[in-house]
């Protein structure tokens, strides 16, 4: 059984992204078509559900690096913050889209919250590790020389 290791991780996010849509639970926030993703963005995200890409991203990251907190996850979703004509400087990402996301994905029973941070339950691992599968299948028959891998 293929596991988040054994897959590309964009389209294993992107595929997941579309299960997430099916959970009652994770919807975005009314304020998700006006924000922008953190304070080095110079604008809002294009698409139109980049909520679900970003909550799918999040699952995946807590997945390999469980456990992880908030301040964790900002760090990665950070960029380099253009200042003009001061050099630039790295700032996080944002501590909401983040926090509502984790908070999502407790509600659906994917993560659970512990002393040390956030990790992925049972059902939030075989969601990620069906859905790999799935990929790892598809495709090994797209190239038949990855079946060995």
């Amino acid at each position: 059984m293929a596991t988040v290791y054994d897959v590309p991780a964009d389209i294993l996010i992107n595929k997941v992204a579309e299960k997430l849509k099916e959970f009652e639970e994770i919807k975005p926030p009314e304020w998700a078509k006006f924000v922008k993703t953190g304070v080095h963005k110079e604008r809002a995200p294009e698409q139109d559900d980049w909520w679900y890409i970003r909550v799918a991203a999040i699952l995946r990251k807590v997945y390999i690096n469980q456990p992880v907190g908030l301040e964790r996850l900002r760090t990665a979703y950070g960029g380099r913050k253009r200042r003009g004509v001061e050099p630039p400087k790295f700032r996080k990402g944002s501590g909401s889209i983040i926090r509502k996301a984790l908070q999502q994905l407790e509600n659906a029973g994917l993560l659970k919250k512990t002393d040390e941070g956030r990790v992925v339950t049972p059902k939030g691992r075989t969601l990620l590790d069906k859905t790999a599968s799935e990929i790892k299948k598809e495709l090994v028959n797209e190239i038949p020389a990855l079946a060995k891998y």
